[in-house]
């Protein structure tokens, strides 16, 4: 924000962008809301998934590998016994087995613990490792140097990790049914293993041929645990579970099993270590399988509650989320409706409305007032009506500006019309006083008689001549017409002539020989001008001592082509693209003064040949330098038969804004041509004569030299007569002839010592170009 202006940048939406957006937050945290509420129920069935399938893919498999750590434990305390009853190679194959199916369980552990929480994880090391240290005990066992209660506390140590893994994996699972089926199955699997080391310390107790005390409680308590951890658990377990469980209890073998346990803890010294297992082994391995039983069927439930919960929430979430995008396309479309009738229909129609005085109808007023038309603005830009409102107020407050606009476009108009005529009046007064100049110029040029005198008026007569053109300039950036013109056609050779003759530089100009062709008398003017403009261009942008030559070619389908070639450094690419577009399009002068454009000369270019519907182009020389390419077109083109001399013009009507006040106009005729001799002619193309309406043509440089006449009769000194090429740069003479100059002559003959006054008037204009002044005083150019 700025202090001074008090405004506040803003960024403000639309109107039904606005009362969309108050439809649209609450439906949208409504949609966040369901999107979370989807999210986390969509979790929990996927975790509970995964928890049941990690049940199912982990804990089963790994039961075998338990089941042979039991096996292998009872055989090594067997093998460890005093009575050393059990077979070495049987422990051999055993332990073979059981590596099997711990490399099994390992790799299912390894899968486990990519995606298991921590405490999972770090209790499936634990477990790896306790496994670590199997082959160290196993050894000991094989040399039969191990204690027997520090390997069964191994094994339990083993089991009991096993048994802690699973217990806790089972309460993980989310579903409070799925979890307790989990936690069933495995304490029916530690039942078994307590069952599993009762068996294993009776077999160890019947071969040594008495218990200890201690194995006794041990064997005791580890039976009366299984019996009662069973007898708590089958009743809540799954019903396959329960009965396999009742079929074993009404087995014999259960029976069995239970009549040698109570013997045993009673001290019968008549069971055997055979019938100890026999009645054992059958037994723990049912209830390996109920334990395996219940937990596949709790792995089952856990899927199955999983997937329907899933479905239900996929479901549910699926007609919530219907249920809120309907919601929320009806609420748009109720306030949709409610804004575009009360609101977006009638700020559209006035945006447009607006668009349309603005982009049209204000532009044409404005061009209109500028072109000094009359304009009624209630008629060509009728108010905005829109009610009383607040968008009636809006629309008020547009005719307001508008009407602003339009005030200040007509005071615009007014100021720049009052200073183009100021500018015009001035313009006119200058060229009235330099065709004034050039009248009395051209009368004392005939008078004179005295060389050096009339040298001095050459001169002048060149500058007015100069002069004159930039008063026309002047004019026609006013958009106005010079006042010269021609009523009948000019021969084109006689145009080119005069554009070369009203140049600064006209000595370094050669001008090849034209096409019979004359142009007709409107546009003679203007193609003079132009071609003028850019032989000043191409003299002021090449060396002094270049020469630049003006081609002209035949008619073509599109009229006649004139080249202007100079042999400069020439322009960019950048540079000739902008100058031709100028050329094809003329910008406007304002624009032109408002950027700083300096190169006025392309702008008068461009606006002459507009004028007259001549195509100038500019073009990289294939010499080095430039060629200005003008094509005239045959409207302007005449036969040649029909020309007249290029003297016989008429000043059209100079008009000032003094003159406009007390209601007169100053008329310039044009003076009655004048007749020269021959050497006259030559010594006006070379002493820098003007073509202005009461002027003579000049004479091409490289044009030979006429037949001199005898002096006249009343004994007036001649007129200076001009030399083939004299009026050429001397660089330029002696490169293209390399002859010697002319054989001096005696000074008593007036018409070689005119001619030597003439020539050092040209040896003096050249070393005046290379001083500083003329760099200072510069060259019209584009």
């Amino acid at each position: 924000m700025t202090e001074k202006s008090g405004y506040t940048p803003t960024n403000y939406r639309t109107i039904r962008s606005r009362l969309a957006g108050v439809v649209v937050v609450p439906s949208a945290v409504l949609l966040v809301m369901w999107a979370v509420f989807s999210s986390y129920t969509l979790f929990d069935g996927f975790y509970m998934r995964s928890a049941a399938s990690s049940v199912k893919d982990v804990t089963i498999p790994s039961v075998e590998a338990f089941v042979g750590l039991q096996k292998e434990r009872q055989l090594s305390l067997v093998l460890l016994s005093d009575a050393g009853g059990a077979d070495a190679a049987e422990l051999k194959r055993q332990q073979q087995a059981t590596d099997e199916s711990v490399r099994r369980m390992q790799a299912a552990f390894t899968e486990l613990s990519g995606g298991a929480p921590q405490d999972i994880v770090d209790r499936v090391d634990a477990l790896a490792t306790v496994l670590g240290e199997l082959p160290q005990q196993r050894s000991q066992v094989e040399a039969r140097t191990a204690n027997p209660q520090a390997v069964y506390s191994y094994y339990n140590s083993l089991l009991d990790a096993g048994v802690a893994l699973f217990s806790r994996q089972a309460r993980l699972v989310p579903d409070a049914e799925a979890s307790q089926s989990d936690v069933q199955s495995v304490t029916i699997f530690q039942a078994a293993d307590w069952m599993s080391r009762a068996a294993t310390i009776g077999s160890r107790g019947l071969l040594n041929g008495s218990f200890t005390p201690a194995e006794r409680v041990e064997f005791a308590r580890l039976a009366g645990a299984y019996h009662s951890s069973l007898d708590s658990t089958i009743p809540f377990a799954q019903e396959q579970a329960r009965q396999r469980y009742d079929t074993l209890r009404g087995g014999v073998g259960y029976r069995a099993l239970l009549d040698l346990e109570g013997r045993i803890i009673n001290g019968d010294r008549d069971v055997t270590d055979q019938q100890w297992r026999a009645a054992a082994a059958p037994v723990h391995e049912e209830l390996v399988g109920i334990a395996v039983q219940q937990a596949e069927d709790a792995a089952n439930l856990g899927l199955a509650k999983a997937n329907s919960r899933v479905t239900a929430v996929l479901i549910g979430s699926l007609i919530a989320l219907l249920a809120v995008v309907a919601g929320i396309v009806l609420a748009l479309r109720t306030s949709h409706r409610l804004v575009s009738k009360a609101l977006v229909t009638r700020l559209n129609s006035l945006r447009e409305d607006t668009l349309r005085l603005a982009q049209e109808r204000l532009p044409h007023i404005v061009a209109r007032l500028r072109s000094g038309e009359q304009v009624d603005v209630h008629r060509d830009m009728p108010p905005l009506d829109y009610g009383n409102d607040e968008i009636g107020q809006v629309a008020d407050a547009f005719n307001t500006a508008q009407y602003t606009a339009v005030a200040a476009a007509v005071k615009e108009t007014q100021a720049r019309e009052g200073v183009n005529r100021v500018f015009l009046d001035i313009a006119h007064r200058n060229q009235g006083l330099v065709h004034r100049q050039l009248k009395i110029l051209d009368k004392l040029e005939r008078e004179e008689e005295n060389p050096e005198q009339l040298d001095s008026l050459f001169q002048l007569d060149h500058l007015a001549t100069r002069a004159r053109r930039n008063a026309e300039n002047l004019i026609i950036l006013a958009g106005e017409q010079p006042g010269r013109q021609w009523r009948k056609p000019v021969r084109l050779s006689d145009v080119l002539r005069s554009a070369v003759a009203e140049t600064e530089q006209y000595v370094r100009v050669k001008v090849n020989p034209a096409p019979d062709r004359a142009l007709v008398g409107v546009a003679v003017a203007d193609t003079i001008h132009l071609l003028a403009e850019l032989v000043d261009n191409a003299t002021a942008f090449s060396s002094p001592r270049s020469e630049v030559v003006i081609h002209s070619a035949n008619a073509v389908p599109h009229g006649i082509v004139i080249e202007i070639e100079d042999h400069g450094l020439g322009l960019t690419q950048e540079e000739r693209l902008q100058a031709n577009a100028k050329l094809s399009n003329p910008p406007d002068f304002e624009t032109m003064a408002f950027r700083g454009e300096s190169r006025l000369g392309l702008f008068v270019v461009a606006r002459l040949a507009a004028r007259r519907g001549i195509k100038v182009e500019l073009r990289d020389s294939p010499y080095g330098g430039t060629v200005a390419l003008c094509v005239l077109p045959p409207n302007i083109v005449a036969p040649h038969h029909t020309a007249t001399d290029i003297s016989e013009t008429m000043q059209m009507p100079v008009r000032s804004f003094h003159d406009e006040q007390h209601g007169h106009v100053e008329v310039h005729p044009a003076p009655p041509p004048v007749t020269v001799t021959p050497e006259g002619l030559a010594a006006l193309h070379a002493g820098l004569n003007s073509l202005a309406p009461a002027d003579v043509s000049p004479v091409d440089a490289s044009v030979d030299e006429p037949t001199p006449a005898p002096p006249p009769p009343d004994g007036k000194a001649p007129l200076p007569r001009r030399k083939k090429r004299q009026n050429l740069a001397p660089q330029l003479v002696q490169s293209a002839e390399g002859a010697p100059s002319a054989e001096p002559v005696s000074s008593d003959r007036p018409a070689e010592r005119i001619r030597d006054g003439l020539a050092a008037f040209q040896r003096g204009t050249r070393d005046a170009r290379l001083s500083d002044d003329w760099r200072s005083e510069g060259a019209p150019s584009p």
